[in-house]
């Protein structure tokens, strides 16, 4: 049986089967806590009272994850390696795996400090924009038939220049929830095209911004939580207000999409749901504002919610990018911040909440702590003293499956782009009918899952054909310079690894991959062989692995 044969069925068994599952509270429990005092609406609790550095937070996230681990007699993980940690926290914060030449450099670097600069570099970096633009822009765009034909482009470009820009985040929000106009003018109107009426807004921004699942109270009375639904039309009235364009009637009258806040309330028929109650607006579980008739009830609410005194809005940033980066939030599920589910540290996440609203609400200074922390680094690999430790302690990294558009971009990186467009961009003919437009966009429609759990690998069989056996995948390889080189075997396999897997093989690895180059029809096939079986590999599908591959097994 040959190489590739057998790296076939490999891939398709490991591949195809669920590699990390970690159950959740049980919906039992949750009915038993749905009792619990909901939290009140004060400021935010000050564990330390103080503005840190990220250096400082780094080292509390550390004492607070180490004093839970003690707690339960559960050891850490050791420090990841180097080749571990570029390939981590490049997906991580960039959204690709990093190039060649960046692995080798790394990890020939003896610099002691070198995993804090490469996390500096990688902030900097434009693809640190991008890949926050990519997972916003997939929460913040519901994907359903109203949307089909709407373009996601300029809200991408306006998400990916405020957080290459550092904007605060209670700025880039409120100016979300506030703004007016057309989409063409600005790109996060196109929230609102998305999310045409005032129960799908009234949902969305509780989750995304509160971390609260507030749609079960729209008919009735919350069945888990303390919040009537009574509270849930006083938070939607102040979208009462608000009208937006369809995406297809502005295609069809070939204008851009609108938003607009007119100073009488929507009322009428495919408006309001039945379950609509007309009540005054407001605060979720606070005071009523003293607004006007007719004038705009948005900025009052944006206002509320952007404040440093608002008890959830630090805290659910915090907790997304938490499980962003360790693949589960310190409350998880992340949009659902209730006493039903409580936080696994709850100190950590107060102190974090505090620290980054203190900080000016600066995403990368949060990014910078939670990625030179110690907790951060650890290895993915078990041990026998904590493998079956839950993952909430976070006693080792979790193995994180790549996402499509991380999938996608790695593979730019070891084979070339194909493109420099990131976005749907439906095309005339194409937006009637909503079909994705563009070689990513219908890359990450065919490999896209919805609510994946990011410890869990879950596309199937087409998806893993899809890569093995595509033409455009094939071809890349064929043309791939990593194939088309005249170095020494050994020097030219080493490169096909650093390129694909982010680390130099094994000797098991080289002398196996020699002998096949040795064997093969010639050298470029050869080369294409490894490159193929490489990135066909879980290790190439894997932020992190739980053990140290081996392709010569």
């Amino acid at each position: 049986m040959g190489l590739r044969t057998r790296v076939m069925r490999y891939v398709a068994l490991v591949m195809t089967g669920s590699l990390v599952v970690f159950a959740g509270s049980s919906l039992a429990a949750d009915k038993e806590k749905k009792k619990a005092e909901r939290p009140a609406v004060k400021p935010l609790v000050q564990p330390t009272g103080a503005r840190t550095d990220c250096v400082a937070l780094a080292r509390f996230i550390d004492r607070a994850v180490d004093a839970r681990l003690k707690e339960e007699k559960v050891p850490g993980a050791a420090t990841c390696s180097d080749a571990e940690f570029i390939r981590r926290v490049y997906l991580d914060i960039t959204g690709h795996i990093p190039p060649a030449e960046k692995v080798a450099a790394f990890l020939d670097s003896k610099d002691a400090n070198k995993r804090a600069k490469l996390v500096d570099e990688l902030l900097a970096n434009p693809d640190f924009g991008k890949r926050l633009a990519d997972i916003w822009a997939t929460l913040l765009l519901p994907k359903n038939s109203d949307n089909r034909g709407l373009s996601n482009d300029p809200m991408l470009k306006w998400l990916e220049d405020g957080f290459n820009g550092n904007k605060p985040w209670n700025k880039m929000v409120h100016e979300l929830l506030t703004v007016t106009g057309s989409q063409e003018q600005n790109g996060a109107v196109t929230f609102w095209i998305a999310n045409g009426t005032v129960d799908k807004v009234t949902d969305e921004v509780t989750k995304l911004f509160l971390g609260l699942q507030l749609q079960c109270a729209q008919c009735h009375n919350h069945p888990f939580t303390e919040w009537k639904q009574t509270e849930y039309w006083e938070m939607a009235a102040f979208f009462m207000k608000v009208q937006s364009t369809p995406a297809r009637a502005a295609a069809k009258n070939g204008t851009s999409p609108e938003v607009v806040e007119t100073e009488k309330v929507r009322r009428g028929k495919n408006v309001l749901p039945e379950s609509a109650k007309m009540l005054a607006p407001k605060f979720l579980g606070g005071d009523k504002p003293a607004v006007g008739n007719s004038g705009p009830l948005r900025p009052t609410l944006a206002d509320w919610i952007t404040t440093e005194k608002n008890p959830y809005f630090a805290k659910a940033m915090v907790n997304r990018l938490w499980a962003q980066y360790f693949g589960r939030g310190i409350v998880n599920p992340v949009d659902d911040m209730e006493a039903a589910t409580p936080a696994s540290h709850p100190e950590l996440l107060d102190e974090l909440a505090h620290q980054f609203a203190a900080n000016g609400f600066d995403v990368k200074y949060l990014v910078r702590a939670i990625c030179t922390s110690d907790a951060y680094q650890r290895s993915s690999k078990p041990t026998k003293d904590n493998a079956e430790a839950a993952a909430h302690l976070y006693s080792r990294m979790a193995v994180k499956a790549l996402t499509p558009e991380q999938l996608y971009d790695s593979l730019g990186t070891v084979l070339g782009k194909q493109e420099e467009g990131r976005g749907n961009r439906p095309a005339k003919g194409a937006a009637a009918k909503g079909a994705p437009v563009g070689a990513r966009a219908q890359f990450v429609a065919f490999f896209n899952l919805d609510d994946v759990d990011p410890m869990e690998y879950q596309a199937g069989i087409p998806q893993v054909l899809n890569l093995m056996n595509s033409p455009r995948m094939n071809q890349a390889i064929a043309a791939s310079s990593l194939v088309k080189t005249s170095k020494a075997p050994a020097e030219a396999i080493e490169q096909i690894y650093l390129a694909t897997v982010s680390r130099r093989p094994t000797a098991a690895e080289l002398t196996k991959m020699t002998a096949h180059v040795k064997d093969a029809e010639n050298a470029q096939k050869g080369y294409a062989d490894i490159l193929w079986v490489l990135l066909n590999s879980s290790e190439f599908t894997l932020v992190d692995l739980t053990r140290t591959p081996s392709l010569s097994e």
